[in-house]
């Protein structure tokens, strides 16, 4: 993953029912943890958590 990737945000991270779209606005490699990606939603909201918890998302072609 990389800035600007599109993402879906686990709902174990955002307490939605759903996942959650999002753009990837930092990685960031976390020597306890991993890779750590910080991405932010439409809504303005960002959040942050391991990379696992985040679904890389192919670009719409409409």
């Amino acid at each position: 993953m990389k800035v600007g990737d599109n993402v879906l945000i686990s709902p174990e991270v955002t307490h939605e029912q759903d996942w959650v779209f999002g753009e990837v606005i930092d990685v960031e490699n976390n020597s306890f943890v991993g890779k750590v990606v910080s991405a932010k939603t439409e809504a303005g909201l960002i959040y942050f958590a391991q990379e696992s918890l985040f679904k890389l998302q192919a670009p719409c072609m409409h």
